[in-house]
């Protein structure tokens, strides 16, 4: 009888026509400030960053060559797959949280805890890998000028002679902590211009650059043949989601079902469009053998004597993808605040500020810990902690909209996830397709965070949790 009784308990879901009821304590209100345009802009700032900027030039150079445009295209309409489910659960679930949300109220409370509980680690890893590589950059624009920092600052233990910690990564961590807790009004407007900014670095990349495109260094297209096209797709595909971390600002959107849906296809559709045509600029100005990997934009335009615009573009790298840490910040304590209030993890970190309406603590505690990751591990061991989390969300809303269209066909919908359930199926298997590309080493981490969940779930959230405490409709 125990053990029924704790299938039941872990299979429990928050009612969708009762979820406003299942909070808890005062003090946990978030404020509703974000327009259309807010959302859309801190989507595409989730969204375009590494993938222009670095990823496109290293599937180039390594994986596809010109065929990385069709790279681009696969991974875009996989990601679509998803972020169609996405969009029809923030128009009938506006609430913070997004898939942690969506999968607690249909697949049920462990399912919604398990990934969770993985989201905190993969967004918050997503910001410090993020910071480490603006300070790559950074520490390369430095010594362009003719600085020289001192080598204990310039990066983590182990990654040069020296090296300490990597202090501009860390700072810069603190620096987005800070920025988000001075109010999501205030936040979002800096996003809004930064992304503004970001986009018309790249309109100009590509508004310049395609004045020197030979048609010539397209030929052969499939250089690595077409298999290399989809490898690169497997890469590149971490770059063109964004919409999922932006969807847990859902609960701060002004008119969350009718501007999430839209702000989620906006932002995919603008980063696509704009990946597409940078895509075909940087394989037409420069032969795929001869980018640069690491900065393919620059050594392209420097291999065409623009060698001042190139600066142009390395300092628009650095905006471009201070931003997604923006997007990843907001993400995972969004996250944190929405499981702390639902009673999975102590209440205390749902406590928001008194005027500024944001969740301070969770803000500051993430902060830090990205400050720590990024400080003191390599990008390589931080961005082997990245990845699979996001896949595994996918899988997790994909799954639940089909299962909710088929549960409560009839409930008011503002968006409708087209093709069900052909389309959350394709996002289900390529999602499924692309953690075999993860290596054993991503498993293990993932393993012993699960693990770890696993022990606080059950000796803490199980009995803890608002639903298991407060007597409300527990769904069909």
């Amino acid at each position: 009888m125990a053990g029924l009784r704790m299938g039941e308990g872990i299979l429990r879901r928050k009612p969708i026509e009762h979820i406003e009821e299942t909070e808890v304590g005062e003090g946990t209100r978030l404020e509703r400030s974000l327009g259309l345009w807010q959302l859309t802009a801190i989507g595409v700032g989730g969204i375009i960053g590494a993938g222009i900027f670095t990823l496109a030039g290293t599937v180039a150079n390594e994986k596809a060559g010109p065929a990385v445009l069709v790279s681009f295209l696969i991974a875009g309409v996989a990601s679509a797959a998803a972020a169609l489910s996405y969009a029809e659960f923030a128009g009938l679930i506006p609430k913070a949280g997004s898939a942690y949300t969506y999968g607690y109220a249909v697949l049920g409370e462990f399912a919604g805890w398990f990934i969770g509980w993985d989201l905190l680690l993969e967004y918050t890893a997503i910001v410090a890998v993020v910071g480490i590589g603006i300070s790559g950059y950074f520490s390369f624009l430095v010594e362009e000028m003719g600085a020289d920092l001192p080598d204990w600052m310039l990066g983590a233990p182990g990654t040069g002679d020296g090296h300490k910690v990597d202090l501009f990564a860390a700072l810069l961590c603190l620096l987005i902590a800070w920025l988000l807790n001075m109010g999501i009004r205030n936040a979002a407007r800096f996003e809004t211009v930064v992304v503004v900014l970001k986009v018309l670095v790249v309109l100009l990349v590509i508004g310049v650059g395609v004045f020197h495109i030979d048609t010539g260094n397209y030929h052969p297209f499939f250089p690595f043949g077409v298999s290399g096209a989809f490898t690169g797709a497997a890469t590149v595909f971490f770059a063109v989601f964004g919409y999922d971390a932006m969807s847990t600002a859902a609960e701060e959107s002004k008119d969350a079902q009718r501007h999430m849906p839209r702000a989620i296809l906006y932002s995919l559709v603008i980063s696509m469009v704009l990946y597409v045509a940078a895509c075909l600029v940087l394989t037409g100005m420069q032969d795929y053998k001869d980018i640069d990997p690491e900065s393919g934009f620059s050594s392209a335009f420097k291999a065409v004597g623009l060698s001042g615009l190139a600066d142009v573009i390395a300092v628009g790298a650095i905006i471009g993808i201070l931003t997604v840490m923006f997007t990843f910040m907001l993400g995972v304590t969004r996250v944190w605040y929405s499981m702390s209030r639902d009673g999975l993890l102590p209440a205390w970190f749902a406590k928001t500020h008194p005027t500024r309406h944001v969740p301070t603590r969770v803000t500051w505690i993430v902060g830090v810990a990205s400050a720590a990751i990024a400080g003191f591990l390599p990008i390589g061991e931080a961005a082997e902690l990245t990845n699979i989390g996001i896949l595994l969300a996918f899988v997790v809303v994909c799954t639940a909209v089909i299962v909710l269209r088929y549960r409560q066909p009839d409930l008011p919908r503002t968006f409708r996830t087209p093709w069900m359930p052909f389309v959350p199926a394709v996002g289900v298997g390529f999602s499924i397709w692309l953690i075999t590309f993860l290596a054993w080493q991503t498993w293990v981490r993932f393993a012993v965070w699960f693990l770890i969940g696993v022990v606080v779930y059950f000796g803490y959230s199980y009995k803890r949790s608002v639903l298991a405490r407060a007597e409300v409709p527990h769904g069909d």
